[in-house]
């Protein structure tokens, strides 16, 4: 595998750490956070992620990633990856992956292998996570265009070159119905019919793109057939798609849609096709420009507020649960480039603090049920550290952006209203992002006697700015008068956050046993301080604290 080019390593190591020059300026912000009005469940929809590599699951680190996800939500947690029907014998490289689940012997007949499928799953099941499954892709025997079939891509290569014979359409629509059939099967009889009919099923991945080389006429049939397999083998599984690039990615969403209402049924012959979940795929836009980088959240929001509208016109599918299936900052995950250099430092967990509390702002919006925003972001096995790609962990060791996922575990029970007096209006950051001021603004929550409440201080541009003093009250607390324990975990650059002590460091590429078990535990979620006890008066509570730009804090109350 190619390394990071070393400038552009330069230039993403210098963009991330502009962000955490200091600035003797500050400026004031209220946060209200009112206990009595609650929004409704605060639905867990972080508990989502994916890569296209699925062979890594299973090796060192990434059994060790799988596990820390794992005990984020205990059995709660799903991940998707590519390429889980795909030929080969197993051997992981970027943007690739392989099982050999389907062969066929001299006669055309098929051969089922089902040992590499496994061997991910168990991986995934052992660890607390469920799968995701992806029908996909296509397997070398079943391809109508089987060669060339295999690529070798590189963070140098063009990305188009990816597109070969696994993505295109069966040879044998029967043939991958019954693929579909005997996968389903075997993981009823292998797992249980009640632990599978928990997992969800899902074909394809970005059929608008060049991830499909056949019309949207075959991938609808294509769609047919692979539900017919699944729910012949059980009935109750949990099946849908499309999975489109771009939200709605020019009108494919709606046309697929219209597809499973009204379309006429390629196995059935009968009108429309069972769709149990909605997904697309929502990127952002990130550049190198002026020495830093500047993300796009706006491209992001924008994608999913698109999408959402679209969905909502269809009403007897409003009720259905929809995954972002891909919901990330920008669309590479194994790119790599100045553009990226976010990747590594408090920006990235910074923009998923805000951009997550924007998702459900705008699936209530639009009035639908968003059941999830999946992170597209593993780990690479045996790269260089902190190498540039879109990732939780590198070498076993944790980024910042895992940590913002480590507090939204720790949130749970009712929305609560939350105002600040420095946040970025939902229209204006979905139609401009955020870069004229910062948006400093929070998510909470109450779940019995534990109230939550994350903040963070965002900006598209990863420069330096003056930190945020932030006046949080909190009233309606259904303690009237007494003291709350208060945890205040923090995301910034010496708090959960390896990167920084590993660049303090020297950034070693062998480090040391020594510097390894340093690197680890930084790499945790931490406390800003000690855990006290702050006054309750009147149902309400007063904390005051600063707040470096790109950092995040949850702060935690709990009373007897």
């Amino acid at each position: 595998m190619s390394q990071f080019p070393t400038l552009l390593f330069a230039l993403c190591l210098a963009g991330s750490a502009g962000a955490f020059a200091q600035h003797s300026e500050s400026f004031p912000v209220k946060i209200t956070v009112d206990a009595a009005k609650p929004l409704g469940p605060l639905k867990p929809i972080w508990h989502y992620f994916g890569a296209d590599e699925p062979n890594y699951a299973y090796m060192k680190d990434g059994q060790k990633l799988i596990g820390e996800l794992g005990e984020l939500n205990p059995r709660g947690i799903y991940f998707r990856a590519h390429n889980l029907l795909t030929t080969g014998d197993g051997t992981p490289a970027l943007k690739w992956g392989s099982t050999n689940a389907y062969t066929e012997d001299a006669k055309g007949n098929p051969i089922y292998d089902w040992t590499i499928t496994d061997r991910i799953f168990d991986t995934y099941l052992k660890r607390g996570v469920r799968p995701y499954v992806q029908l996909g892709f296509m397997p070398q025997a079943l391809s109508a265009h089987p060669e060339p079939y295999r690529h070798h891509w590189t963070p140098e290569a063009k990305y188009d070159s990816i597109y070969l014979g696994w993505a295109f359409p069966p040879k044998d629509y029967v043939k991958w119905g019954e693929l579909c059939y005997q996968w389903t099967k075997h993981c009823v009889e292998k797992y249980g019919r009640e632990e599978v009919q928990t997992w969800w099923w899902q074909l394809w991945n970005e059929p608008n793109i060049g991830y499909w080389h056949g019309t949207q006429e075959e991938f609808y049939k294509l769609y047919d057939y692979s539900v017919d397999g699944v729910r012949r083998a059980l009935p109750t599984a949990r099946i849908g798609g499309p999975e489109t690039a771009g939200g709605t990615g020019g009108g494919s969403l709606q046309k697929f849609l219209e597809h499973c209402v009204n379309g006429t049924n390629a196995v059935s012959d009968s009108k429309g096709t069972p769709i149990d979940l909605i997904s697309f795929h929502a990127k952002g836009q990130p550049k190198f420009l002026d020495g830093h980088v500047r993300m796009g959240i706006s491209n992001q929001l924008r994608d999913i507020d698109g999408a959402f509208a679209a969905i909502a016109k269809f009403p007897t599918l409003t009720h259905l649960p929809i995954v972002i299936g891909e919901s990330d900052p920008e669309g590479c995950a194994a790119c790599q480039g100045p553009q990226n250099g976010y990747r590594n430092g408090t920006m990235y967990a910074c923009y998923t603090a805000a951009s997550f509390a924007r998702k459900h702002d705008l699936a209530a919006k639009h009035g639908v049920n968003l059941e999830g925003a999946l992170t597209w972001a593993f780990e690479f096995e045996d790269q260089n550290y902190f190498a540039g790609f879109r990732v939780l962990a590198s070498n076993g060791i944790d980024h910042p952006v895992l940590n913002t996922f480590r507090m939204f575990s720790k949130m749970s029970g009712q929305r609560l209203l939350a105002t600040s007096d420095a946040q970025i209006s939902l229209d204006d950051i979905v139609k401009n992002g955020v870069r004229q001021r910062p948006d400093v603004s929070s998510l909470a929550s109450l779940d019995g006697k534990k109230l939550t409440v994350m903040v963070w201080h965002y900006h598209d541009d990863d420069v330096a700015g003056p930190e945020a003093v932030v006046s949080l009250k909190i009233p309606g607390i259904p303690l009237a008068t007494g003291k709350a324990k208060l945890t205040h975990y923090r995301i910034d650059e010496t708090h959960s956050n390896a990167f920084t002590l590993w660049k303090s460091m020297g950034e070693p590429q062998k480090p040391t046993p020594e510097q390894y078990t340093e690197l680890e535990a930084a790499g945790k979620l931490a406390e800003l301080s000690k855990p006290a006890f702050t006054e309750i008066k009147d149902h309400t509570a007063a904390i005051d604290f600063t707040l470096p730009r790109l950092g995040v804090s949850l702060l935690v109350l709990e009373w007897e």
